[in-house]
Order: C-alpha cells, then sequence, then structure tokens
C-alpha cells in the first residue's frame, strides 16, 4: 500500500489535553479516545458477543482492541493489525504488526488468525493531506479494500464497522455496504461529533454471499 494509503497511528495520540474524551481514556487506562467511539456503537447495538472472534485493521495504539476484548470476554479472540506495533495487551488480544490490507493476508489469517471471524472493525484512516477531496477519496478507498477483506473472512451472522469520510463518494459506498449486507446503519458518535469530524462509521451485519458489487479492491 503506497504511503499516502498508511494509517497514521502513533503510539502516543495528540489530542488536546482539555478534550473531555481524552482525559477520560486516560483516566480509565484506554490507549484512545477513539475507544468510545466503538463503546457508543456497542451499547446501541450490541454487536459484539461473548466468545467471539474479532479483527481489528488499523488497530494502533490498541483503544478499539481493548473494548472488543471486554466484550467478548476471556473466551474471545481479538486480532489487531497495524503497520505500528502495538504495546502488548491484556486479555485474549494477539497482534500483528503488518499492513492490513496486503495481498495474501486473507490466506494467512484463515492459517494462523483463527478466521472466520464474528466481527471485523477498520478503524484505518489515511495521513490527510489538508485537501478535503483527496482526504475523502483516500478514506473511501481503505473503506471499499476493508470491506472487501472482511466479505471474505466474516461468518454469515458476521459484523462489519468501517470508519468513512463524508463526501461525494459516500453514497455510492453506502449502497454497495447495502448490497453487501442483509442490514446497513450508519452512526456519528459522539466523541467525532465533539471534534466536529466528517467522520461517520457504516454498520453492516449478516454478509451477502460473493465479492461487493463495483468494488475497486479485493485485498488479496
Amino acid at each position: 500500500m503506497s504511503a499516502p494509503f498508511r494509517r497514521s497511528s502513533p503510539r502516543m495520540p495528540r489530542y488536546d489535553p482539555r478534550d473531555r474524551f481524552f482525559r477520560k481514556a486516560k483516566a480509565e487506562g484506554l490507549r484512545a479516545r477513539s475507544a468510545y467511539k466503538l463503546e457508543e456503537i456497542q451499547r446501541r447495538w450490541r454487536l459484539l458477543r461473548p466468545g467471539g472472534r474479532v479483527l481489528d485493521l488499523g488497530a494502533a495504539p490498541g483503544g478499539w482492541l481493548q473494548i472488543a476484548a471486554r466484550e467478548v470476554g476471556e473466551r474471545g479472540f481479538v486480532l489487531g493489525i497495524d503497520l505500528e506495533p502495538i504495546r502488548r495487551l491484556a486479555g485474549p488480544i494477539e497482534t500483528w504488526a503488518a499492513d492490513a490490507l496486503a495481498p495474501g493476508l486473507v490466506e494467512r489469517l484463515h492459517s494462523e488468525g483463527q478466521a472466520p471471524y464474528d466481527a471485523v472493525l477498520s478503524d484505518l484512516a489515511p495521513r490527510t493531506s489538508g485537501i478535503r477531496e483527496a482526504d475523502e477519496a483516500r478514506s473511501l478507498e481503505l473503506a471499499e479494500r476493508a470491506l472487501a477483506l472482511a466479505l471474505q473472512v466474516l461468518e454469515p451472522a458476521g459484523v462489519f464497522v468501517v470508519k468513512v469520510f463524508m463526501g461525494g463518494g459516500f453514497e455510492p459506498f453506502l449502497r454497495t455496504c447495502k448490497a453487501s449486507f442483509s442490514t446497513v446503519r450508519v452512526a456519528r458518535p459522539e466523541p467525532s461529533v465533539a471534534r466536529r469530524s466528517r467522520e461517520v462509521y457504516v454498520v453492516g451485519t449478516h454478509p451477502r454471499t460473493g465479492p461487493p458489487p463495483g468494488n475497486r479492491g479485493s485485498g488479496r
């Protein structure tokens, strides 16, 4: 994956310490304020279940891994993948320092990563350029590739959660998701609203068979 599409995931997130979600995450021992985005989505729809297997793409520094591990419990399994090595976390968590969308990853997930999964989570984001249209297009490409990968490793009753920046390509992507899953919802968690972010999370459940229509990448 070329450099403009690599997820920027520093080990020490640089946020305004006045941000209440940053302060809350620090006080509760969570690696990132973004943990509360997944926590809110989980609270709404109870997507992650005890004993489940979860794949987290773009997992550094580990906030989503912590929430997922809490929900699946010790009988579950959570695999986090990121270009950035992730410091060891407690619980049923394994991490790989790898390109989340590299060719051959699907085969490795099946042979070494306990695929198929009950949930695939993607908080992948491009390194922003400051040019809104370009950043939105890069975000959508990552989301499309994450979707294609998810459809190859999800259980029949699986769940997909993916971050997308709102923009001109969002509605076509949403239509692709609706063609790929029986149920699709869109969430804008409070931590995103608080930062006036244009990001939303598309949540799909029960994947349909076959590759996503019109996808531009397969993750293989």
